[in-house]
């Protein structure tokens, strides 16, 4: 018997009431067509996410170019065994259309056991028209790997991706949304995470229209997550990450680390983080913390952290969001040591980043967002000096 199934814990857990994550469901009319009133939306553009809320529109599936190692498997799942292994029902009106217009899921195994010594790559490369995917991925009990998957090319995708990770399991969870200008990308992505589980999950995005849901969960004492965002906004562009972490189980532990760069007129970043400790979550441990660089004038930055605490007996929760501009005491400190402003300026930013860009563990990845730097340095200095030169 677990921790959810003691009969006067699992009503603490269904009491559980706030506006701040709807209750989820599969069914489209438990998700009607939102106004931009709503709590979950009041920050979205919705005439921009248009195509992914209409459930009239027709599209495909999305096509994934994979090699997976021997013992990794891949199979597609029936509407019906698709609601029965995710970790949870969707949460908005543009997942629930991922699963209803995807006629199944797409399910991804990790046996037992399982030690990958090289990355493991998912690739989405789009050429433009609507796409609805589920995906479903179960990584095995004491399994240890990390998945990269990348999106990239142009194209209206509504995505629901649930991952489960078994007991003792170690994931390494890497998701680039490489889009061009023109994509939209909005979707769910649920993670459960294993009795002493240990994951680390990385997002970065770096181009397109996006609005994607993080939830995360866990099944037994013990887990650990490490959540790094990245976003790098330019004019005209809106990127959007809600976190909800649930702490549902004791001696749990999350850290969340988002951060963002802004340049450009129009250019919009929001960042939502919830983090609920339930009355049964003794003992758990928590922070999370968004930060903003705003690059140029005209840009927008909406962060919202919170915290809904039932229980006091906890190790320790905490959380922080800051927005601005350079920090002036660091450019100060580096001038006054000679570094030109420019190149101080320059230093700062990869700073910055460079503490979440280092945990990623994929080189190619690295180097890549490393680029995307410089990229937003050029834009807002004009300077085309690179990161080797320097």
């Amino acid at each position: 018997m677990t921790t959810a199934t003691v009969p006067n814990v699992a009503e603490a857990i269904e009491t559980v009431e706030s506006h701040l994550h709807p209750t989820p469901s599969w069914s489209i009319a438990d998700h009607p067509m939102p106004t931009g009133r709503e709590e979950i939306w009041r920050f979205t553009p919705v005439k921009r996410f248009r195509k992914l809320l209409d459930e009239t529109a027709t599209g495909a599936t999305p096509n994934w170019a994979e090699a997976l190692p021997e013992g990794v498997t891949v199979r597609q799942l029936s509407v019906d065994e698709a609601r029965e292994l995710s970790v949870e029902a969707p949460v908005d009106r543009i997942a629930a259309l991922a699963h209803d217009l995807s006629g199944g899921a797409q399910l991804i195994e990790v046996p037992d056991d399982f030690v990958a010594h090289e990355p493991i790559t998912l690739t989405l490369e789009a050429d433009g028209g609507n796409l609805y995917g589920h995906t479903i991925i179960r990584i095995g009990r004491h399994a240890q790997l990390t998945l990269v998957i990348v999106h990239r090319g142009t194209a209206s995708y509504a995505e629901k991706t649930d991952i489960r990770v078994g007991d003792g399991a170690q994931l390494n969870l890497v998701t680039l949304q490489d889009w061009e200008a023109d994509a939209v990308h909005g979707g769910q992505r649920s993670l459960s995470i294993g009795r002493d589980a240990q994951v680390k999950a990385i997002t970065a995005s770096m181009g397109g229209v996006i609005r994607l849901q993080e939830n995360a969960r866990y099944e037994g004492p013990g887990g650990d997550l490490h959540a790094y965002g990245l976003y790098f906004v330019d004019g005209g562009q809106h990127v959007q990450h809600r976190l909800f972490v649930d702490h549902n189980q004791p001696n749990t532990a999350s850290n969340v680390d988002y951060r963002g760069a802004l340049q450009g007129e129009g250019a919009h970043s929001v960042w939502i983080g919830d983090v609920l400790i339930r009355k049964v979550a003794l003992g758990i441990e928590t922070y999370e913390a968004n930060k903003n660089l705003v690059l140029t004038d005209g840009c927008q930055a909406d962060s919202v952290p919170n915290l809904e605490i039932e229980t006091g007996e906890i190790v320790g929760a905490g959380h922080s969001s800051t927005t601005g501009r350079f920090d002036d005491t660091q450019l100060f400190y580096l001038m006054s040591r000679g570094v030109p402003e420019e190149e101080a300026r320059r230093l700062i930013v990869h700073g910055f980043f460079n503490d979440i860009i280092r945990r990623i563990g994929v080189d190619s990845i690295e180097e890549k967002l490393l680029a995307q730097v410089e990229r937003e340095l050029e834009l807002v200095h004009g300077t085309t000096r690179t990161a080797v030169e320097a």
